[in-house]
This record gives structure tokens, C-alpha cells and sequence, in this order.
């Protein structure tokens, strides 16, 4: 006679029976134990499964920051769902395109984003359920959540080279192993407070939720990035880590001259190359700043450097995480492609064989981003893939803006391409190739594109060329576009 199967390891449930009173979630004036989270959870649970999701079905989540939104999270996967974050800095038709892309059976949003979701939703045809209605209810006690807590966890979108958003099938298994790796790097306090001002719907906002969870901690969630708010909380709150992008960390110095406290004991830096200079302030002011390198593809950290490094190494992301090999397809010293291999890597792009294919070879994702390894097995960042502009710490493939820029009728084409900008990482340039004379002015085309993409995607820099530099075969050269931005007034 066979045993009877053992039921699925739920991550909340778990917690909840070893750490009940332990604080998992903070938003706001809101604190929710372990138990309370698990009770939530439930609820969302209950409501998806009420609303007709079935496991294997795809949700969409659009929402800000909030503790509804981890409980969200969580309950789609106590359900068996798999949600999709959705960014809520794009346009309702972008909104539609995703929620079409995955075949998305329900959108859940909340009561900021009701409108653009019911738009998307309609769009896309599909039903919309506000977060407040759907985690209004008692909870259930039920034991038999049809949630496997593995395989497909979560599909996050991630733009490709060609402009179009492809959606990343992350599993239960990566985010697992991600957690492991970032406590074999940095270590586990009991009393650790992640603060998450990074948007949710990234990896890098809902990795500090997923992971506090797994590693019995709280995650402190703030509504967004605030330099003012978020020194206070470091300074006032106890806590213990951080996560930012490079013009986060940089407005936070800016904000203000005082020393921090001595509990913050890692602040990791991310989303693109970080400025020595940058570095050495934030040293000098008492943040113990760790560089990092990852990518969606890879639930996010694939390399860190340890606390011990961080000073005597400067400018280096650091070494690979427990369980992540790292290559960079070079001769040894020599910049080149970096290559990522591991626990940590994703299942591939959901519904799209070709394209993963062409990221997954070998058993190795294949990442478009440069950097070299030095002797002692460091790796430097040099560059990020090499048409991706990365604005404060969002991603913009210069392909789709120029497709959205030559809908236009009066445009001939364009090239997009990212310029330097001490506040922003780096801001959207577009050059533009009128069919005529009597060309629309710059505002009329951003007007044009605010209706069709995100407004971070909207250039902020324009200039008119007679015609685009591209070589012999028809390549656009975006080098010497940078360049001739670069000889403008």
C-alpha cells in the first residue's frame, strides 16, 4: 500500500504555524503578523477560486505598492494561479497587449488603478476584480488549496531586444533558491526589515517580499520612492536593508547630510552600472552600499558583493551567488557577453519557444549585458544590453518607441537612444526624420506617444536629422546618433 501523498509546503502557511505573532508585513500604519497574512492569503484565495480561477490560470495584477498587494501575490499561488505583476506606469492598451499575450482569465487592481484596468480588461476581454472587494471576507479554513507552491510562480514581463514585452515564467523554485543565495551572501537576522520602495510589479520589489517571507523576516513596504520617507525609515524604523537603484541611492544623499545609523547593515545598489563617485559618498556617509547584478531572467541577484568586499572593491558588483555559475563569453579580462547558469535562471518566456531558444543555450542564459572578471573572480559591469536605456531604473528598448514615433504620419522614421543624466541614470533621446516640411512640433509628438506608451517611455530629448547614420547594409548606427546629440546646443 502506497502513503498518501504529502500536501504542498505552503510558503504562508508555514510561517504562520512557527512565527504567528512575528511582523511579515508592514504598510503604513498597517502591521500584519505571519497568522494575519496567512488569513489574508486565504481570502484571496477564496475569492479567486469563487471568480471561476482555476489552477494553471493566469491572473493579472495591476496596483501599487501595499500590503493587499503581497497578500494578492500570495493568494493567487494558495489558488494555484499564476500572476502576472503588471506595471502600472503603462498605457491601457499596453495593459491589454499583456493580459492578451498570457491568456489571462481575471485582472485584479486596485482602487487607484480602476479605471485603466477596467479599460484593459474590457480591452482584452477579460474580468476585472478591484484588490478591495476580493480581500474583503473572513477567511477560510479550508485544508485542501489546490496551490502546489511549484513550478510557475509568477509571469513578469520583460522587454526583448525587439521592443516587444515577453513574459518570464519564474518559478516557486527560482525565488526559493534567490532567497537562499542573497541569506548565504549577506546573512539572516531574525529582526531584519527589508525596506521594498522599488514598484512590487518589478522583480527587484517583489524578490524583498518573497524573500522576507521564505527567510521568517518583515518586509517594510512603502508606497513608492520618497529620499525624505525613506531616510526617516532608516534612520527612525530599524531598518536593517535596502534595495535602490543608482538615482535613488544618489536623491537620498541629496536629500539631506546626515550620518546613518549603524543598523542598516547593507544597502544594495542595482539596475545598472553605479558611479565610483556615487559609491564613495554613500561610504563616507556611513551606508554600507552593495553593488549587484541581475536581471528578471534570473529572479533578479546574480551577483553581490559581500559585505566584507564592499569597500575594497568598489565598482564591482561582486561574485556569483550560492548555486549561480557566471561567465563572460571573452578571453579572460576581456569585456564581453555575461552568461548565467543556475537554480536562480527561469523557465523560459511564456508561449514564446523561439525566443527562449535564443536567451536559454547550452544550459546557459545568455543575458546581452557586458562585463568583464577580473583575476580574483569579481565581475564589473560595463554596459547594459546595448540598446536598452535605463531611465531611474526603468527599463526602455529604443525599438518600440520608434515603432509608436513612426505611427505618426508626419515621420519618416526614428532612433531612439539613451543620453547620460546625472538625475536619471540616463533620459530618452529620440532623432526624428520628417517626411516634410511643416513637421509637428516636439510637443504634439509627445502628446502622440503619452497616448500610446508609458510616460517614462516618452523622450525627453528631440532633435531633427535629414536622415538617420546607418551603415552600408542598412544597420542603424545609434553611436553616431548619440554623437550628434552630443554636438547640439
Amino acid at each position: 500500500m502506497s502513503s498518501p501523498a504529502l500536501p504542498p509546503f505552503d510558503w504562508v502557511a508555514h510561517r504562520a504555524s512557527v512565527l504567528p505573532r512575528h511582523p511579515a508585513v508592514e504598510f503604513g500604519t498597517e502591521v500584519w503578523s505571519f497568522a494575519e497574512l496567512d488569513r489574508r492569503v486565504s481570502v484571496f484565495a477564496q475569492a479567486l477560486l469563487d471568480a471561476g480561477v482555476r489552477p494553471g490560470d493566469r491572473v493579472g495584477l495591476l496596483a501599487g505598492n501595499s500590503a493587499q498587494y503581497v497578500a494578492a501575490v500570495f493568494g493567487a499561488a494558495r489558488a494555484g494561479a499564476v500572476v502576472a505583476p503588471l506595471n502600472w506606469r503603462l498605457a491601457p492598451g499596453e495593459l491589454a497587449w499583456q493580459l492578451g499575450r498570457i491568456g489571462a482569465w481575471l485582472l485584479l487592481h486596485d482602487r487607484a488603478f480602476a479605471a485603466a484596468g477596467a479599460e484593459a480588461a474590457n480591452a482584452a476581454g477579460v474580468s476585472a476584480m478591484d484588490l478591495a472587494a476580493a480581500g474583503d471576507g473572513a477567511g477560510d479554513s479550508r485544508g485542501d488549496w489546490p496551490g502546489t507552491w511549484s513550478g510557475d510562480f509568477v509571469l513578469m514581463f520583460t522587454s526583448g531586444t525587439t521592443g516587444r514585452p515577453r513574459a518570464a515564467r519564474l518559478t516557486f523554485e527560482n525565488f526559493f533558491a534567490s532567497a537562499a543565495a542573497s541569506a548565504f551572501n549577506i546573512g539572516v537576522d531574525p529582526s531584519d526589515r527589508w525596506l521594498a520602495c522599488m514598484p512590487l510589479c518589478h522583480v527587484g520589489g517583489l524578490s524583498i517580499a518573497t524573500r522576507s517571507l521564505i527567510q521568517g523576516t518583515t518586509a517594510v513596504i512603502h508606497a513608492g520612492f520618497d529620499a525624505g520617507a525613506v531616510n526617516r525609515a532608516l534612520r527612525e524604523e530599524h531598518i536593517t536593508l535596502l534595495s535602490v537603484v543608482p538615482t535613488m541611492l544618489a536623491r537620498l544623499l541629496e536629500a539631506d547630510e546626515r550620518p546613518y545609523p549603524p543598523a542598516v547593515r547593507a544597502v544594495l545598489v542595482g539596475g545598472g552600472p553605479v558611479a565610483l563617485e556615487l559609491l564613495e559618498r554613500a561610504a563616507a556617509r556611513g551606508l554600507p552600499v552593495l553593488q549587484t547584478y541581475g536581471l528578471t531572467e534570473a529572479t533578479s541577484q546574480v551577483t553581490t558583493l559581500a559585505p566584507g568586499d564592499a569597500l575594497a572593491h568598489l565598482g564591482s558588483a561582486g561574485k556569483p551567488l550560492f548555486g549561480v555559475r557566471l561567465r563572460v563569453a571573452a578571453p579572460a579580462g576581456q569585456p564581453g557577453e555575461i552568461l548565467v547558469a543556475g537554480p536562480t535562471v527561469f523557465a523560459g518566456y511564456f508561449d514564446d519557444p523561439e525566443a527562449t531558444v535564443r536567451t536559454l543555450r547550452d544550459g546557459w542564459l545568455h543575458t546581452g549585458d557586458i562585463g568583464t572578471i577580473d583575476s580574483d573572480g569579481f565581475l564589473t559591469i560595463l554596459d547594459r544590453r546595448d540598446d536598452l536605456v535605463v531611465t531611474g531604473g526603468e527599463n526602455v528598448y529604443p525599438a518600440e518607441v520608434e515603432a509608436a514615433l513612426e505611427t505618426h504620419p508626419a515621420v519618416r522614421e526614428a532612433a531612439v537612444v539613451g543620453l547620460p543624466d546625472t538625475h536619471w541614470g540616463q533620459v530618452v533621446a529620440a532623432a526624428v526624420v520628417f517626411r516634410e516640411a511643416g513637421a509637428p512640433g516636439w510637443s504634439d509628438l509627445e502628446a502622440w506617444l503619452r497616448e500610446r506608451l508609458a510616460r517614462y517611455k516618452v523622450p525627453r530629448r528631440w532633435l531633427a536629422l535629414d536622415e538617420l547614420p546607418r551603415t552600408t547594409s542598412g544597420k542603424l548606427q545609434r553611436h553616431l546618433v548619440r554623437a550628434r546629440f552630443g554636438r547640439e546646443p
